[in-house]
């Protein structure tokens, strides 16, 4: 979240970032720095009163010690209705606060300086393209991956429906083969690369949803197991960034960089026509994440050397690509600057979002109390945190299956097969 800060010190700076997501947070934040500036009044009065308690309390002493009871009790009904005074105070102070933190919490992130302006993923700009050139290839015999999936009998989405429901595919023979090979060679790269491996837990608790940002934003697309409150994840950002979270990290330790692979549930509640077709939008998919927690100073830096890492991944897999830097109205709650990558789809003729890579500032550190202690002055400061998924499988494996069909069978990249043990699929 945002602090107060960025909120009452850069108030006009955060209004015009915040517009670029489509958002008049001018409302909010006067109200937000209202409260705040009761809460500053309480506390004074608290303060005040705390001191005229302990004043009077050394004079109700003295009026004893010289017998004179009659003012000694006068004092000590005015310091009951100090205390009582105080108690109100307090209740109304924590009111207070209650209304001013549940109002930061609805600001989204300040995008960067850089972001472009824009409502829609229309509006997105084209940093860069990549890889072979599309083929476009033509001909009756060239098919969509749900099609080539079922002819090769790789992948079962019938069987999934029958089993769980929509969203919910079964990977067979070679197609389960390839998820695992993508999947290791992902994690091979990234370890390679200095990011060390983990496996978290696949459920996390509400503190972990809010703490990046999930929770409350996005409580509507995620699996919620009501009966322990616990919430299937929707990325392994979520159980990973949270692995810091109350803590105070020591400067010498940053960047730390970590990356995990887990299967990911989302609801995806409104989906629906043909973007959902296949593997183009599932409830249940496989992911493989790289996460940072970095010093302010270079946050960006690492943004730049993740996209570098992720276009390594996708470049190996000779694969057409292209790299966004999304504008306001498409980016993320959370995000302060988010590059996507996408494979370009020969059957369907699309490109297909398989990797955002994501600087968050502070906002989710903020909402972790995720900090560093500064070697100089001794003082903690908030890190930044950033995440890139290294990569979602699913597209991928959509793009690989169309791009590399041939009449003899599906050609797997040179780079895979010694996961896979096999070079077509026939």
């Amino acid at each position: 979240m945002l602090t107060l800060k960025q909120i009452r010190d850069e108030r006009e700076q955060t209004v015009a970032r915040l517009a670029k997501k489509g958002v008049d947070a001018a409302p909010v934040i006067d109200r937000i720095v209202a409260l705040d500036d009761r809460r500053k009044a309480i506390q004074q009065q608290l303060d005040g009163n705390l001191s005229e308690q302990n004043k009077i309390a050394k004079e109700i002493g003295g009026l004893f010690k010289s017998g004179k009871t009659d003012e000694a009790n006068a004092l000590k009904e005015k310091v009951a209705g100090l205390k009582e005074q105080s108690k109100a105070l307090e209740t109304e102070q924590a009111d207070v606060i209650s209304e001013m933190e549940s109002l930061i919490v609805t600001l989204p992130n300040r995008p960067a300086e850089i972001v472009p302006e824009g409502k829609t993923a229309e509006d997105n700009l084209v940093v860069k393209m990549g890889g072979p050139e599309a083929r476009q290839l033509k001909g009756e015999g060239i098919l969509p991956h749900w099609e080539l999936a079922k002819k090769y009998d790789i992948i079962d989405f019938e069987l999934g429906n029958k089993l769980t429901g929509a969203g919910f595919p079964v990977y067979k023979g070679k197609g389960a083969r390839l998820q695992r090979a993508l999947i290791n060679f992902f994690l091979d790269i990234n370890t390679a690369a200095g990011f060390l491996e983990v496996e978290p837990p696949i459920m996390v608790n509400e503190a972990s949803g809010f703490g990046t940002g999930q929770l409350p934003d996005k409580e509507g697309q995620m699996y919620h197991a009501t009966v322990d409150n616990f919430y299937l994840i929707p990325t392994a950002e979520v159980p990973v960034t949270n692995i810091f979270r109350d803590e105070i990290v020591d400067e010498k330790q940053l960047p730390i960089r970590m990356t995990a692979y887990t299967p990911c549930f989302r609801r995806e509640a409104g989906s629906y026509g043909k973007d959902v077709r296949g593997l183009n939008r599932l409830h249940q998919f496989d992911k493989v994440e790289i996460v940072q927690v970095a010093h302010p100073s270079d946050s960006y830096e690492r943004l730049d050397e993740m996209v570098a890492h992720v276009e390594g991944i996708v470049q190996k897999l000779g694969l057409p690509y292209r790299i966004l830097r999304l504008c306001g109205g498409d980016m993320s709650f959370t995000s302060a600057l988010t590059y996507d990558f996408e494979v370009y789809s020969e059957a369907q003729d699309k490109w297909l979002e398989v990797s955002s890579v994501s600087n968050f500032e502070s906002f989710q550190a903020n909402r972790l109390k995720l900090r560093f202690r500064n070697a100089e002055t001794k003082k903690t400061e908030l890190a930044h945190t950033l995440n890139g998924s290294s990569l979602a499988l699913p597209r991928i494996v959509a793009a690989l299956l169309e791009n590399n069909q041939t009449p003899e069978g599906i050609v797997i990249p040179e780079a895979l097969r010694p996961y896979t043990g096999f070079d077509i699929i026939k």
